[in-house]
């Protein structure tokens, strides 16, 4: 591509030398913790958690390094509160409102697990990929997986329907 003023030709080339860096930087940081995974104490958490779908070795060593030790909480809903994945709530006497997610916790791990959500939009099924991560897993493992991503698209449907099927209205003019 070129341009008729050399300073957008300048700009355009950083630019694309920005992006070069990071996908450099991107591989090089996860060649370096692919090597490092396999001597970490928490690896069978690690490889548990890539079980769900959307969840690579990438997102499950972030997600596992900032949430630590996962027999902290009890049930589901503390660590998606400890996440800052729950909603917000304002409440007074007997009005209460909800609000957008709380974003407290770990804003790193909620990215990456938000990124991973996405891919429950589809419909309910275990990729090669995924099949190959949940290859030497417990069947326990396996079913817990199955059953969260049934839930999932399920509930991404249900949303969806009622989003869609809501009126709209348009902004005033």
């Amino acid at each position: 591509m070129s341009f008729q003023h050399p300073a957008q030709q300048i700009v355009l080339q950083d630019y694309i030398d920005a992006v070069t860096d990071t996908e450099a930087r991107v591989e090089r940081s996860a060649g370096q913790i692919a090597a490092l995974l396999p001597s970490w104490s928490l690896v069978p958490v690690v490889e548990a958690v890539q079980a769900m779908r959307g969840v690579a070795s990438i997102v499950a060593v972030t997600v596992v390094a900032e949430v630590g030790d996962f027999n902290r909480v009890d049930i589901p809903r503390q660590l998606m509160a400890y996440l800052g994945l729950t909603p917000s709530e304002h409440s007074s006497g007997n009005t209460a409102r909800r609000g957008g997610i709380t974003k407290a916790g770990s804003g790193l791990a909620r990215r990456a697990l938000i990124a991973g959500a996405w891919s429950y939009r589809m419909q309910a099924r275990v990729s090669r990929k995924v099949h190959d991560r949940i290859e030497g897993l417990r069947n326990a493992v396996r079913e817990i997986a199955w059953k969260g991503q049934l839930r999932m698209c399920q509930r991404y449907r249900h949303l969806f329907a009622g989003w869609s099927a809501s009126p709209r209205t348009s902004p005033k003019q």
